[in-house]
C-alpha cells in the first residue's frame, strides 16, 4: 500500500478566507495521491498578525496561497516565504491586476470588500429569513413573494438547497410533494418559477433509511418496525418519484436530478434555469 505524501497548505487572507477555501476545496481533489492538511490564516491585517502567520508557516513548511490586498503585507509575506523556502501564489493580486488592465482603473485594496453591509448583504439576510419562514410548505399565502419555489418528495434536498440559494440573495420557498395530498392553490397563483427536484430511487431509500435510523435511535423505545413502512419501501419510493416527475411534466416545471450533485451544483443548475427559463430536465 502506497503512503500518501502529506502536504501542509497555508491559506493567508485579509478577510474570512472564503475565496481561498473554495479554491483549495476545488483543487485538492485533483491530487488524490497526496494528503493535504489546510491551515487557515484569516483576518490578517497587521504586521504583528503576519508575524504570527510566518511563525506557523516556518513550523509547518508548505505552499502558501494568499489573497492579501494590502501590498505592504503581501510584500512582507513574499519575503518571509522566501526566507523559509516555501512557494507562494498570490491569487488576489493576479486577478486584480487583470481587472485593472481591463477597466483602466486601480483596485481599492480594501480587504474583505465583498463583505460590506450593502444592499446585497441585506438582500441575503432578507432571503435567509424568507427561507426559514417558508420551509416545507409553511405560510403558502406568501409564495407569491418568492423568487423561486422548489418542489419535490421528502428528503430530496429542498431545504439545504433553499438555504444555499438564500446566501446568493434568492428568496426560495419549498413545497413537499406527497401523493394523495392536494397542493396549495397558492403554488399555482404565485406566478414565479417552480422547479422540481428529483433523485435516484435507490439513493432516496438509503437517505430515508439513514434518517429513520437516527430518529429511532434518538427516541427512547423507538419502533424498529418503522423501517418497513412505505416511506422506505423501494417499490413505493419508485412509484412516488414517478408520480412527482409526471406532476412536474404536467405543469411544465423543469426538473433537476440531485442524485450525483452537491448542494452547490444543484443550486448552480437552478440559477441556470432562472437565468435561461424554459422546460428543462437536468440529469445528475
Amino acid at each position: 500500500m502506497t503512503t500518501k505524501q502529506r502536504i501542509i497548505l497555508h491559506l493567508v487572507s485579509g478577510g474570512i478566507g472564503q475565496t481561498l477555501d473554495a479554491l483549495a476545496r476545488a483543487s485538492v481533489p485533483h491530487f488524490p495521491e497526496n494528503e493535504f492538511e489546510v491551515r487557515h490564516w484569516n483576518l490578517v491585517r497587521t504586521r504583528s498578525q503576519l508575524r504570527r502567520v510566518m511563525t506557523g508557516i516556518a513550523a509547518e513548511r508548505g505552499p502558501v496561497l494568499s489573497s492579501l490586498t494590502d501590498q505592504d503585507l503581501q510584500m512582507d509575506l513574499e519575503e518571509g516565504c522566501g526566507r523559509v523556502g516555501v512557494q507562494l501564489l498570490d491569487v488576489m493580486n493576479s486577478t486584480l491586476a487583470l481587472l485593472e488592465r481591463v477597466t483602466g482603473t486601480q483596485a481599492s485594496g480594501h480587504a474583505g470588500g465583498q463583505y460590506v453591509m450593502d444592499e446585497n448583504y441585506f438582500r441575503r439576510i432578507d432571503a435567509m429569513h424568507y427561507v426559514i419562514e417558508h420551509d416545507d410548505g409553511q405560510q403558502t399565502r406568501e409564495l407569491r413573494d418568492a423568487d423561486v419555489i422548489l418542489v419535490g418528495v421528502s428528503r430530496a434536498s429542498k431545504t439545504p438547497t433553499c438555504f444555499y440559494l438564500a446566501n446568493r440573495g434568492i428568496k426560495a420557498a419549498n413545497v413537499p410533494l406527497v401523493p394523495d395530498t392536494p397542493l396549495p392553490s397558492e403554488l399555482f397563483e404565485a406566478r414565479v418559477p417552480v422547479i422540481g427536484l428529483t433523485i435516484d430511487p435507490d439513493s432516496l431509500v438509503e437517505i430515508r433509511r439513514t434518517r429513520m435510523t437516527s430518529m429511532i435511535a434518538a427516541k427512547p423505545g423507538g419502533n424498529p418496525a418503522l423501517h418497513e413502512t412505505s416511506y422506505v419501501d423501494p417499490e413505493e419510493v419508485r412509484a412516488e418519484l414517478l408520480w412527482a416527475r409526471r406532476l412536474c411534466a404536467r405543469h411544465g416545471w423543469p426538473v433537476v436530478d440531485v442524485t450525483r450533485r452537491s448542494i452547490e451544483e444543484t443550486s448552480a443548475a437552478i440559477l441556470e434555469i432562472l437565468e435561461h427559463p424554459g422546460p428543462t430536465n437536468l440529469p445528475g
